[in-house]
């Protein structure tokens, strides 16, 4: 059995890193909610774009093909797929990074003609480490995602798609299903989808007696890089939620069970004193009579 110092000691140092989790756990609460409170205002532009795509298609049904081609005379082999992958900055976020990891090695790595995006730290030291081939000019940070980063982001990927670069581009990240739950998934970006978009239209035939200058193919080209970038901010925010979400949860783990280190510590603090205490009492007793034997 340890003695008392050095289970004082020991409970000195689970304190110390409880005030640490749950200075973290705070953290994170505070950025959660900002990212949400981000995410809410700006969804309403994103869905009135969604809206005008599928308008305008209703309205010329031919507009922005090149959006929408599958290239279906390709055969699997020479497919060129890109990944935008989005893990965290930090650890400490329980499985966060793992499962967006395990998606992007399944999928990405199955074709050496695949590109990879890694937006965060964590991913991209996982990946060159692996000595897996990441594209060295995209470093993005994953912490407090803008609309700038996704405008760029969404450029990139929409470039390389018109001029045949990829075939398919892909965005993998962290979906929060609610307050416990989150969810690593894929979600195809491009080639845009004509059925999805025509589902988020609404009934307004306002755009039948408008103008598009100078074309609706020129308006169509302009919108549809923000559509996309919409796309990528909304998972870049999702997955910072979902990131901050999983690091509370790992900091209020970690918090729970030191307490009850502390507690077992406790209890076994309280009985090496007693111990100790005994042992005191039965030297002076034991002292005591060997005295009283010499007295004699």
């Amino acid at each position: 059995m340890a003695n008392a110092r050095e289970i004082q000691s020991r409970m000195r140092s689970i304190k110390d890193t409880m005030k640490i989790t749950n200075a973290m756990y705070m953290i994170s609460s505070s950025k959660l909610q900002k990212a949400k409170r981000a995410l809410k205002n700006t969804e309403p532009y994103f869905y009135a774009i969604q809206d005008m795509l599928a308008n305008i298609l209703e309205f010329s049904p031919e507009t922005g093909n090149i959006y929408f081609d599958k290239r279906e005379h390709l055969d699997p082999q020479e497919r060129k797929q890109g990944y935008i992958v989005v893990t965290a900055d930090k650890g400490m976020a329980g499985a966060y990074n793992h499962n967006v990891i395990k998606i992007a090695e399944k999928e990405a790595l199955s074709d050496n003609k695949n590109m990879l995006f890694v937006v965060g730290q964590v991913g991209r030291r996982y990946f060159e480490k692996k000595n897996i081939p990441v594209d060295i000019n995209f470093r993005y940070t994953a912490q407090n995602p803008n609309m700038n980063r996704a405008r760029y982001i969404a450029k990139t990927v929409v470039d390389l798609f018109v001029n045949g670069e990829l075939d398919e581009v892909y965005i993998v990240y962290t979906k929060v299903v609610n307050s416990v739950t989150v969810e690593a998934q894929m979600k195809q970006l491009l080639p845009l989808k004509k059925s999805r978009l025509a589902d988020a239209g609404n009934d307004d035939k306002s755009y039948k007696n408008c103008y598009f200058e100078p074309s609706i193919d020129a308006v169509f080209d302009h919108v549809v890089p923000n559509y996309v970038a919409g796309f990528v901010y909304g998972a870049l925010v999702e997955s910072f939620c979902a990131e901050h979400n999983a690091r509370m949860m790992a900091m209020q783990t970690a918090t729970d069970a030191a307490k009850e280190m502390i507690k077992s510590l406790g209890m076994e603090y309280n009985r090496a004193r007693q111990a100790a205490i005994t042992q005191e009492i039965t030297e002076v007793i034991a002292g005591s009579k060997a005295q009283k034997k010499k007295t004699e």
